[in-house]
C-alpha cells in the first residue's frame, strides 16, 4: 500500500547531529482549572499520558503464520499493532489526543514471517519496493518515537536504513555510534512540547538506548560499521544535556531488561538487561520504558542512589500483548514544571477488537505472506512434533541438526577439514512446532526456526564438547531420584529458556538430573568409544550462540572454519525443497537421554 508522502514529513525534523526534534503539540482542551482557597491560588497542574510498546517483533495482526491460524496461548493473549490501535485510540479520547505521547522500545521489524516477507521475499530496499508493513501501522498510529532493537540489524543495515526512512517517527539509539567518528548514527533523543492551558508548555525528552549484545549477536552486519557503548554511560552523557536543553521530563526508552545480568557473560564490558542500573545511577530521569527481556513489568520502582529520588520502570508484554500506560502529574513552581507524581500500569489488547483502519490497511500483505507461508515444498514420511523436546531426543530437532550438520559437511569437502567428524547444536525455539505427515510447507519448516540465525562452524575439541553439554544441562531441575517426575517442571532452571539449552547431535551423553548443576553430563560416546579430550570436532553452530548468546563456553572463542549468511530457516526450506521428501527414519536416533544416578527418567 502506497505511504502517503505529505504525511511523511508531518513528525519530525532532523537537526545538528542527527538528533530528532518532534512537533510541537496543539494545545488540549483544558484541564484541572486554577482553583482559589483562602485567597491564595492553587498551583498549576498538568496531567499527560506516555503509552509504551516493546518487542512487537513484526506483529501486525493477531494471527500466527506458523499455524496459519489466529494467535491464542494458555492465557489466551492476543497480539498484534492492530489490537494496540484500538486501545492507543481509547486512551487518547479519555485522555485527550494533545495530552499523550506513544513510544515503542525496540525489536519491531524482526520476529514475523510478514516481518521476513518484507526483508527477504518482497524487500523494501528493492527500486520501488513496498513500505514495510510495521512502517505503515506505526505511521497510522502516530507513534512520536522508537527505540532501536537489537533485532533490527538482523537483516542488515541497509534494510534498517531504508525503515527509518519509511517510519515518520525517529528511531532512536543514543548507544549506537558510528564506528569510526563514534557519533550517534541514530538520532539520541526526540524532543516533544506539550502546550498546557496555562500557557506554559511541557517538555518531554525520550532518550533511545539499544543494547550492547548487538555488537555480538550481529557481529556480521555491524563490525567496522557501529560500535555500542554501555547505557548508563551514554545516559550519563545525555540526560543532563536534555535538562540543560530545558526538559521538564525525561523518558528513557530501553531494549535492554531490568535485572542487571548479561547472556554474554564477559565477552563485553557492558551490562545486557541495564534498564534497573540506568534507573539507579543516572540522575534525572522520570520514567523509563523497558523491553528486550521479554516479561512483562506493570510498575516497578528504583530509587536513585544520588538523589534518592524513585523512578518507574514499567515492561509492557511482549508482541503487542500489552500496552504501558506512564501517567505523569506536573506541578508549576518557581518558573518551571516539576514532576510530582508518575505511576505506571499495562492494558491487555485481548481486552479489544483490532482496529479497522489497520486490517483494512495492511489486508493485502496479510493476504500475500499467508499464500507465501502456505506453499507446499515437500513430503513428508511420519508426523515431527516439538512437545516433548526439552527433555527428550526427539526426531524434529534432529532433523535441524541433520540438515546444519550435512551443509557444513559440504560446504568443508573441499578443504583441510573436510574430514574432521561434524556436530551440530539446535534448540527448541517452540514446543508448539509440528511437521505433519503428508505434505510439508514453508510455514512448516519454518515453524521450527523462529529465529534469524546463520550457521556456522567452529573447531571444538573434546574436552571442550564435554563442557558445552555441561554448562546446557543447566538447563534441568535437579531433581531426586526417588521424586515424583513431573515434566513440566524438569526444565528451565534459574529462568533459563529453552532456546538456550542445546542438544548435540554425533555424540551420545546422558544427562543426571539427580545431580547438581556442574557435574550432570556422563558416558558421553563418539561412535561408541569414550570421547577423547583431545579429540577435534566441526561444530555447526548458530551465529547467536557462536557470538556468546547463552554465554556457553569455548564457542565463541573457538576458530571459525565457515560461515553462512543466509538464514538457518532458509538453508532448512531450500533443503527440504531440494530433497523433495523428508523420512524421520533416515536421519532420527536417540543419542541423549535424562538419568538419576545412571536410570533412565524416560
Amino acid at each position: 500500500m502506497a505511504l502517503n508522502r505529505r504525511k511523511f514529513l508531518k513528525k519530525s525534523a532532523v537537526t545538528g547531529a542527527g538528533v530528532a526534534v518532534a512537533g510541537t503539540a496543539m494545545a488540549p482542551s483544558a484541564q484541572a482549572a486554577e482553583v482559589t482557597g483562602g485567597g491564595r491560588k492553587a498551583p498549576k497542574r498538568y496531567k499527560f499520558t506516555v503509552m509504551g510498546t516493546t518487542d512487537l517483533h513484526g506483529n501486525v495482526f493477531n494471527w500466527d503464520y506458523f499455524t496459519d491460524k489466529e494467535f491464542d496461548d494458555k492465557a489466551h493473549n492476543d497480539v498484534g499493532l492492530a489490537k494496540i490501535s484500538t486501545l492507543v485510540d481509547q486512551v487518547r479520547a479519555e485522555k485527550g489526543r494533545r495530552n499523550t505521547l506513544l513510544i515503542d522500545a525496540g525489536d519491531t521489524i524482526q520476529g514475523t514471517q510478514l516481518s521476513y516477507y518484507y526483508a527477504k521475499v518482497d524487500p523494501i530496499t528493492a527500486k520501488g519496493g513496498p513500505v514495510h508493513p510495521m512502517a505503515q501501522a506505526m505511521n497510522a498510529m502516530d507513534y512520536d518515537a522508537a527505540a532501536l532493537g537489537n533485532h533490527e540489524f538482523n537483516y542488515g543495515i541497509p534494510v534498517l536504513r531504508k525503515f527509518q526512512e519509511q517510519c515518520r517517527f525517529p528511531l532512536l539509539g543514543a548507544n549506537a555510534l558510528d564506528a569510526k567518528t563514534l557519533r550517534p548514527a541514530f538520532p539520541p533523543y526526540s524532543m516533544h512540547c506539550l502546550r498546557t492551558p496555562h500557557g506554559r508548555d511541557v517538555k518531554v525528552a525520550v532518550l533511545g538506548l539499544t543494547n550492547p549484545g548487538i555488537a555480538i549477536w550481529d557481529k556480521a552486519n555491524v563490525q567496522g560499521k557501529m560500535t555500542f557503548p554501555g547505557l548508563e554511560e551514554q545516559a550519563a552523557k545525555w540526560v543532563p544535556k536534555l535538562r540543560s536543553m530545558g526538559a521538564d521530563v525525561v523518558i528513557v526508552s530501553a531494549h535492554s531488561g531490568s535485572s542487571g545480568t548479561s547472556s554474554y557473560g564477559d565477552q563485553l564490558p557492558y551490562i545486557e538487561n541495564a534498564a534497573g542500573l540506568v534507573a539507579e545511577q543516572v540522575p534525572g530521569i522520570d520514567a523509563i520504558l523497558v523491553g528486550h527481556a521479554h516479561t512483562e513489568i506493570a510498575e516497578y520502582f528504583v530509587t536513585n542512589k544520588e538523589t534518592g529520588k524513585q523512578v518507574v520502570l514499567s515492561e509492557p508484554l511482549k508482541w503487542g500483548q500489552r500496552l504501558t500506560l506512564f501517567d505523569f502529574e506536573l506541578v508549576w513552581g518557581k518558573g518551571r514544571w516539576t514532576v510530582e507524581k508518575v505511576a505506571a500500569k499495562v492494558l491487555n489488547s485481548n481486552a479489544v477488537a483490532e482496529d479497522p483502519k489497520i486490517v483494512k490497511m495492511l489486508g493485502d500483505e496479510h493476504e500475500k505472506v499467508v499464500a507465501y507461508v502456505n506453499q507446499v515444498i515437500g513430503t513428508n514420511a511420519a508426523e515431527m512434533t516439538s512437545v516433548e523436546a526439552p527433555y527428550k531426543d526427539v526426531a524434529i530437532i534432529d532433523l535441524i541438526n541433520h540438515i546444519q550438520a550435512d551443509t557444513v559437511k559440504q560446504a568443508l569437502a573441499s578443504t583441510e577439514y573436510g574430514s574432521l567428524p561434524v556436530l551440530s547444536q539446535a534448540a527448541a525455539f517452540s514446543r508448539s512446532a509440528v511437521i505433519p505427515a503428508g505434505n510439508v510447507t514453508i510455514r512448516d519448516v519454518a515453524g521450527l526456526y523462529v529465529f534469524e540465525n546463520t550457521l556456522e562452524a567452529r573447531l571444538m575439541t573434546g574436552a571442550q564438547m564435554k563442557a558445552y553439554l555441561e554448562f546446557s544441562a543447566n538447563y534441568f531441575v535437579q531433581t531426586a531420584a526417588d521424586a515424583v517426575v513431573d515434566p513440566a517442571a524438569l526444565t528451565n532452571a534459574n529462568g533459563t529458556p529453552d532456546y538456550n539449552y542445546d542438544a548435540v547431535s554425533g555424540l551420545s551423553y546422558e544427562i543426571d538430573i539427580a545431580k547438581p548443576a556442574g557435574s550432570r553430563i556422563a558416558n558421553v560416546l563418539f561412535e561408541g568409544v569414550a570421547l577423547a579430550d583431545d579429540e577435534r570436532f566441526v561444530f555447526a553452530v548458530n551465529n547467536y550462540r557462536a557470538n556468546g548468546g547463552g554465554n556457553f563456553p569455548h564457542v565463541a572463542a573457538a576458530q571459525l572454519l565457515w560461515s553462512n549468511s543466509d538464514e538457518i530457516r532458509n538453508t532448512m526450506i531450500a533443503w527440504v525443497t531440494a530433497k523433495g521428501s523428508v523420512d524421520p527414519a533416515a536421519f532420527a536416533s536417540v543419542d541423549w537421554k535424562l538419568t538419576r544416578n545412571g536410570t533412565p527418567v524416560f
